[in-house]
């Protein structure tokens, strides 16, 4: 249980450290700032969310492909985590 509450915390601080950048980015379009510095910092907010997806799959992937107790079948099978991944691409 431990890791997944490192895990969340980990996803949790990326998404809101993509919230403030996204923020700064919101404010640089309003004060019209230079196209080239909006662009690099919607490319930081693009990352940083990718990382947050990934996070989550990776921290997931045992979990969801893992057979359960009861025995039936795994959340994801592998075709639908590789079209998890693929989605974040």
């Amino acid at each position: 249980m431990e890791a997944d509450t490192a895990a969340k915390q980990a996803v949790l601080n990326r998404l809101r450290r993509a919230q403030g950048q996204l923020a700064g980015v919101i404010a640089m379009v309003e004060a019209e700032r230079d196209c080239r510095d909006v662009v690099t910092q919607l490319a930081a907010v693009s990352r940083a969310l990718d990382r947050a997806g990934f996070k989550i799959v990776a921290s997931r992937m045992r979990e969801c492909m893992t057979t359960p107790e009861d025995g039936s079948t795994p959340e994801l099978n592998e075709h639908e985590l590789e079209k998890l991944f693929l989605t974040l691409a």
